[in-house]
């Protein structure tokens, strides 16, 4: 191991790692001063031999690598930024071993106390929760991996809420004034109607090929779904195993879905229905919400306004459950628990007649 200073004033670590292949010679050039220099050397040294004294940022880049090959794209930059964000800036330069539950209730404080930047406001409950999954899905790979006696995550407790409680929905009515105002754009009549009347996720949506909707049927198909990465339009497998499925749909979203795909220029089968991103869709649901004076949610709140629908009309939950493509039924019932609640008020009545 050397590290040398170079003609141009820099300094250069030079060192040996072994291998299945035998010794490589490993060279890094352009550190400012020796000291750093032999720090990265320590710490790549740290990292190679999956020491825990190695850092954590050393730990995340192992952890990273690993979830490359066996997460979707989008998902992968998901956590990425947030890890990026609102992890390492706290944990990067302490080393694994070094970190106990004490220093993990601090950060938890820390990111409880955080406004976001865009509004300055807090961050919500779901949002904390999902921040501080990430941390312990990395703590988990190190026990799991690296010989990590226990993870300080789980002894430091959890912050934030996986249901957000109280979720905003449209109904029909407050739909159907929404969707006047865009009757003159086709596009964006026909997706937000599918949208509404389906409870298909916006990914799904915009994912959607002519061959995918068969009018003889009645049915929509979902296979996949569509997100734009980096410039690109990506096509990926829809979120789990169960998102595969066939949707029955109405009789005026089938007439409609046909009026709309005369618009479509030199279609084939193959052809999305819907050639934009969603932020098309987010932008109009913003602008014309506004316009017809309507509480403001989001486009995945048209999934759940969908599903509040059908549990107000007391459809089976295995019905709504594979409608939406969750895995499980627990999923249906966690997030609208409150709704069959709502919803099973008839029962009091039915057991007081009895």
């Amino acid at each position: 191991m050397a590290v040398i200073k170079d003609s141009n004033g820099t300094w250069s670590a030079r060192f040996y790692i072994n291998t299945n292949k035998g010794k490589i010679r490993k060279r890094k050039r352009g550190f400012p001063t020796k000291k750093s220099a032999l720090e990265w050397e320590r710490e790549f040294l740290l990292k190679d031999a999956y020491s825990l004294r190695m850092s954590f940022k050393s730990l995340y880049e192992l952890y990273k690598d690993d979830m490359q090959i066996r997460l979707r794209e989008h998902t992968n930059k998901t956590k990425e930024y947030i890890i990026e964000n609102k992890i390492l800036p706290f944990f990067g330069k302490m080393q694994v071993e070094e970190i106990t539950p004490i220093i993990v209730r601090k950060w938890q404080a820390h990111i409880i106390k955080s406004k976001n930047p865009k509004n300055n406001s807090p961050y919500s409950q779901t949002y904390i929760k999902s921040i501080h999954n990430q941390l312990t899905a990395i703590f988990n790979y190190a026990v799991k991996f690296h010989d990590l006696k226990e993870n300080p995550c789980h002894k430091a407790g959890t912050i934030g809420k996986k249901n957000a409680g109280e979720m905003d929905i449209w109904t029909i009515d407050e739909f159907n004034t929404f969707i006047k105002l865009i009757e003159h754009k086709p596009l964006n009549y026909t997706g937000f109607n599918i949208l509404f009347w389906t409870g298909i996720r916006i990914g799904e949506l915009l994912a959607l090929t002519i061959k995918d909707f068969d009018p003889n049927k009645k049915i929509i198909k979902i296979n996949k779904s569509y997100q734009r990465l980096n410039g690109r339009d990506v096509i990926t497998e829809p979120k789990t195993p169960k998102s595969n499925r066939v949707i029955d749909i109405p009789d005026n979203l089938v007439e409609l879905i046909e009026e709309y795909k005369q618009h479509i220029y030199e279609a084939d089968p193959n052809t999305r229905l819907f050639n934009c991103t969603k932020f098309l869709f987010e932008n109009d649901m913003k602008i014309y919400s506004e316009k017809a004076n309507l509480k403001k949610i989001r486009i995945h709140d048209l999934r759940h306004s969908h599903a509040s629908f059908l549990i107000n009309n007391n459809v089976n939950v295995l019905a709504i459950a594979n409608r939406l493509g969750h895995e499980k039924i627990e999923t249906t019932l966690n997030i609208y628990s409150h709704l069959y609640r709502e919803s099973n008020n008839f029962m009091i009545d039915i057991l007081n007649k009895a």
